[in-house]
């Protein structure tokens, strides 16, 4: 086994463990509470799905950005909410229900709105797009399908154990996030550095922002709601972009580096509003 191999086994389990560590917490009316609110459920999926999928295309044709992020930030603007991502959240806000709500909401759906959603766009910008639906379901399926209805399915059978055991899965998948993620870090950074310039941060910035404030707008009055939708829109699974991104910039090399400095971007951007709504929640 290559040491390639070895860091993509370790990121799958990683993930996998982060995902069930909340999911063990978490029961099935919780997981399944969206469908259930078809008015939020609306609000959510046009936050994420149309209006900043729309926004971002908008984005990438009024400027000059490299190609690479030119589709990974479209590709972004149609993926689902990161596996790691409901953990911030559930640390700002009170409503756990929404917050286990949206992920499996958005992870069930995603098969079929992100190929939609790509074909709406490249129809209304005459651009010829492919998705591999497969492909994303097969990585919303490994990364936070399968490991949140395991533990779903441990939480109803033995609560006491999954509330001992949520903790233990949260330590150890982050700690392997984090190792695996530093010698990728290290080897994409020349890449990374390459493509900042001709307005990629900016571009960078204002989807995160336009995100932000577009889920906040539409989370409703419930300040939590706003909260997590804000973030959900703003976030999304960078291994489900890189999916969407691999049909349509075939043996492109700049796709990866370009989602990890979407990354390393958002989490800078986004620390403010983070920071805000921790003080107006607890205010």
């Amino acid at each position: 086994m290559s040491v390639a191999q070895l860091i993509k086994i370790t990121i799958l389990l990683s993930v996998m463990l982060i995902v069930i560590s909340f999911a063990l917490l978490a029961t099935w009316r919780e997981a399944t509470s969206l469908f259930r609110k078809p008015s939020l459920l609306f609000k959510s999926l046009l936050a994420m799905n149309v209006l900043l999928p729309l926004f971002a295309a908008t984005l990438v044709g009024m400027s000059t950005l490299h190609p690479a992020v030119a589709i990974a930030l479209i590709a972004l603007s149609v993926s689902p909410v990161p596996p790691f991502l409901p953990q911030k959240q559930l640390k700002l806000v009170g409503h756990q229900d929404y917050v286990y709500g949206l992920l499996g909401a958005t992870s069930l759906l995603t098969i079929v709105l992100a190929p939609l959603t790509i074909a709406l766009l490249g129809h209304a910008f005459s651009r010829e797009t492919t998705v591999a639906p497969a492909a994303i379901a097969r990585i919303a399926a490994l990364t936070v399908l399968l490991p949140f209805g395991l533990g779903l399915i441990i939480r109803h059978l033995a609560p006491g154990f999954a509330m001992r055991a949520s903790t233990v899965a949260s330590k150890t998948g982050l700690l392997l996030l984090v190792v695996a993620l530093v010698p990728i870090l290290i080897k994409m950074w020349p890449a990374m550095v390459s493509l900042i310039g001709d307005g990629t941060l900016l571009a960078s910035v204002a989807f995160i922002a336009v995100g932000l404030a577009v889920g906040h707008l539409l989370g409703g009055p419930d300040p939590n709601h706003r909260t997590i939708l804000a973030l959900a829109t703003a976030t999304r699974h960078p291994g489900v972009a890189l999916a969407i991104a691999a049909g349509n910039l075939q043996g492109e090399t700049l796709v990866a580096p370009a989602l990890m400095l979407y990354l390393l971007v958002g989490a800078i951007a986004s620390a403010p509003y983070v920071i805000w709504r921790k003080r107006h929640l607890k205010g």
